[in-house]
C-alpha cells in the first residue's frame, strides 16, 4: 500500500502471533541496559553543588560534566550502530556496559573536575553504544506494530525510571559518605548489565552493505565537538573571543563536509534518504528541538537547586521523580496511545505540556527553597516527556524498511541525544551569560564595602556569578551574595523561557508536519497477513 506521503506499507503479522524464540531474554537485557545508560547519564544532576564545593568548578565547568558525557553519546552513536550491524549488538550492549563501569571508576576516583571530565565522557561512549543496540534488538525481534509499540514504551520507561532513580542513589551516597560512592554502585550497575546481556539476548545483526565511514565519522566528531566547546565557553570567556568565533566558524564547516561526505559515501553513517519520508524528518526535527526543551529545562532545575540554592542532594532529587516517573509510571498507558493515538496528537500533547511546565518554572522564586512550587511544572514537564518520547521512537522506526531500523535506530538516538547534549549548552549560555550581565550591573549599585565590592568585582570577572554564590560567609566577595543570587535567578528564569519557546516550535512543526499521516494500529490491521517474498513476516515499514 502507498501512503500519502509516497512510502509503501509493508506489515507483519497481527498482534496475536507468537512472539520471537527469546523475545523475553532480549527486551530484559535491553531495558537493563538502558536502565544503566540513563543512570549514568543522569547521575550528576544531584550532585553539582557538590562538584563545585569538592572540586571548585565554575559555571561552565560544571556544563561540561554533562556535555562531556553527552558528546561522547552523539558524536559516536552512529558508529556504533554500524559496529553492532556488522559485529553484532548483544556485544555492543555488553562492551558499552564495560566502558561504563571503566568510565564510573574514574569518575568516582577523579581528583580533580577535568578527571570527572575524562569519566564522563567514558561513560558516554558506553551509553552511546547502549543506546541504539538495545533499541535495535527490541526491533529486530518484535513482529507486530502493537508488540514494538509495547517493547518501545517499555524501554523509553527503563530509560526514565533510571533518570528518575540515579540522583537518589548520589544524593543518598552523600549523605552517608560521598559522591564517589555513587559512581560505585554504577560500576555494579554496569556488571549485571553486561552479564544479562551475554546470558539473555538474542544475537542480531546486519552487515549487507555496511562498513566504517571514517572521513564521516571524524567531520562529524570535529564538527560537533567545536560548535559546542564555542557555545559552553562563550558565556565566561565572551563571545568575541577568537577562540569563541573560530569554534562556532570551523565546527560549522566540519558539519557542512559531514552532509557532504554523508551524500557520497558508498556506506553513510547518516543514510540521507530516510528523511526523505516526511514521518521521519519530522520525528527528527522535533526530536532534537523537543528533547532540548526537556533536558534544557532539567539541567536548569538541577543547577537551581544545586549550585544556585545549595540545597541537599536528596531534595535535588525529589523533583526528578516528577521530571522522569511518569515515563516509567505511564509505560502501560503510553503502550496503548502508541497503537490507538495519532503521532501528530500524541507528539503534540506532549510538547504542550512541557511547554506549560517550563513557562510555570519562570514564576519560581530564587529566595524560596522550597519544593512546593515544582510540583506543578516538573509534573507537567514529565508526563510531555513520557507522552513525546516513546511516540518520537515509534514513529520514526515504524517510517523505515526493517533493513534499514539498524541505521533508523542509531539516527533517532543520536537526534534525541543531540537535543538533550544541546539542551544543557544552550540554557547555561543563556542563562549565565544573562546573570554575568545582571550581576555587573546590579553589583555597580549595590552599597557594599571597598574592600567586599573589589573582591566580588574581582571574582565574578573571573569565574562569573556562581563562584560569587558559593562563597563562605565571611570571605572577600561573600557580602555579594544575594547580588549574585538574584543574578543567577533572573538567568535561569530567562533559561526556562527559551526551554518553553522550544516545546512550543516543537508542537507546531509536529502539528504540520505530520498532517496527514495515519496512525500505526491503521495500517497494522489493514496489512495483518502481508509477508516478505519468501514467506517470512516483516516488521512494520511506515506510519
Amino acid at each position: 500500500m502507498t501512503l500519502n506521503n509516497g512510502t509503501t506499507a509493508s506489515h507483519g503479522p497481527a498482534a496475536g502471533a507468537a512472539r520471537i524464540p527469546g523475545y523475553a531474554g532480549t527486551l530484559t537485557a535491553a531495558c537493563a541496559a538502558v536502565f544503566v545508560a540513563q543512570v549514568a547519564n543522569a547521575l550528576p544532576a544531584s550532585l553539582l553543588g557538590l562538584f563545585q564545593e569538592d572540586l571548585g568548578t565554575r559555571g561552565s565547568q560544571l556544563t561540561w560534566i554533562t556535555a562531556a558525557f553527552m558528546i561522547a553519546v552523539v558524536v559516536f552513536e552512529f558508529t556504533f550502530g554500524v559496529l553492532g550491524d556488522l559485529f553484532g549488538r548483544r556485544r555492543l550492549l555488553a562492551s558499552g556496559a564495560a566502558l561504563v563501569g571503566v568510565g564510573s571508576v574514574v569518575a568516582a576516583a577523579a581528583p580533580t573536575v577535568q578527571v570527572l571530565w575524562v569519566g564522563a565522557a567514558l561513560n558516554g561512549l558506553g551509553a552511546g553504544a547502549m543506546f541504539p543496540g538495545s533499541l535495535t534488538m527490541i526491533a529486530d525481534v518484535a513482529r507486530s506494530a502493537q508488540e514494538r509499540a509495547r517493547a518501545i514504551a517499555l524501554w523509553s520507561g527503563c530509560l526514565s525510571a533510571g533518570a528518575a532513580l540515579s540522583p537518589f542513589i548520589g544524593g543518598m551516597f552523600a549523605k552517608i559518605g560521598s559522591w564517589r560512592g555513587s559512581f560505585l554502585v554504577l560500576v555494579a550497575l554496569a556488571f549485571v548489565s553486561m552479564v544479562l546481556a551475554l546470558t539473555l539476548a538474542t544475537e542480531s545483526r546486519a552487515p549487507e552493505g555496511r562498513r566504517l565511514d571514517v572521513p564521516g565519522q571524524i567531520a562529524f566528531a570535529l564538527g560537533l565537538i567545536l560548535v559546542l566547546y564555542a557555545a559552553v565557553e562563550g558565556p565566561e570567556k565572551g563571545w568575541g573571543e577568537p577562540d569563541v568565533i573560530g569554534g562556532f566558524a570551523i565546527g560549522a564547516c566540519f558539519l557542512i563536509a559531514f552532509l557532504l561526505i554523508e551524500r557520497r559515501s558508498d556506506s553513510p553513517i547518516l543514510n540521507l534518504t530516510l528523511f526523505r519520508d516526511r514521518a521521519f524528518s519530522v520525528a527528527s526535527v522535533v526530536a532534537v528541538i523537543g528533547m532540548l526543551a526537556f533536558l534544557g529545562a532539567c539541567f536548569s532545575i538541577s543547577m537551581w537547586l544545586g549550585p544556585v540554592q545549595h540545597q541537599d542532594p536528596l531534595r535535588v532529587a525529589i523533583p526528578f521523580l516528577l521530571l522522569q516517573g511518569p515515563a516509567f509510571v505511564l509505560i502501560p498507558v503510553v503502550s496503548r496511545l502508541l497503537h490507538r493515538v495519532a503521532p501528530t496528537w500524541l507528539l503534540t500533547s506532549g510538547f504542550v505540556l512541557m511547554a506549560i511546565g517550563s513557562f510555570l518554572c519562570t514564576q519560581l522564586d530564587v529566595t524560596d527553597r522550597s519544593l512546593t512550587p515544582f510540583v506543578l511544572p516538573a509534573g507537567l514537564i514529565g508526563i510531555g516527556f513520557a507522552l513525546s518520547v516513546s511516540s518520537i521512537t515509534a514513529v520514526a522506526l515504524n517510517s523505515v524498511p526493517g533493513r534499514l531500523a539498524g541505521m533508523a535506530s542509531a539516527t533517532t538516538n543520536m537526534l534525541r541525544d543531540l537535543g538533550f547534549a544541546l539542551g544543557p549548552v544552550v540554557v547555561s549560555a543563556v542563562a549565565l551569560s544573562h546573570a554575568g550581565k545582571v550581576f555587573s550591573s546590579n553589583l555597580a549599585g549595590a552599597d557594599l564595602p571597598p574592600d567586599q565590592l573589589g573582591a566580588a568585582t574581582e571574582i565574578g570577572q573571573a569565574a562569573g556569578p556562581i563562584a560569587v554564590n558559593s562563597l563562605p560567609p565571611g570571605a572577600p566577595g561573600s557580602a555579594a551574595h544575594s547580588v549574585a543570587l538574584d543574578a543567577l535567578g533572573s538567568g535561569f528564569g530567562i533559561a526556562f523561557v527559551v526551554c518553553g519557546i522550544a516545546a512550543v516550535v516543537a508542537a507546531v512543526v509536529t502539528v504540520v508536519g505530520m498532517a496527514g499521516v495515519r496512525a500505526p494500529q491503521e495500517l497494522d490491521t489493514e496489512h495483518a497477513a502481508a509477508k516478505t517474498p519468501s514467506g517470512q513476516p516483516q516488521a512494520p515499514t511506515a506510519v
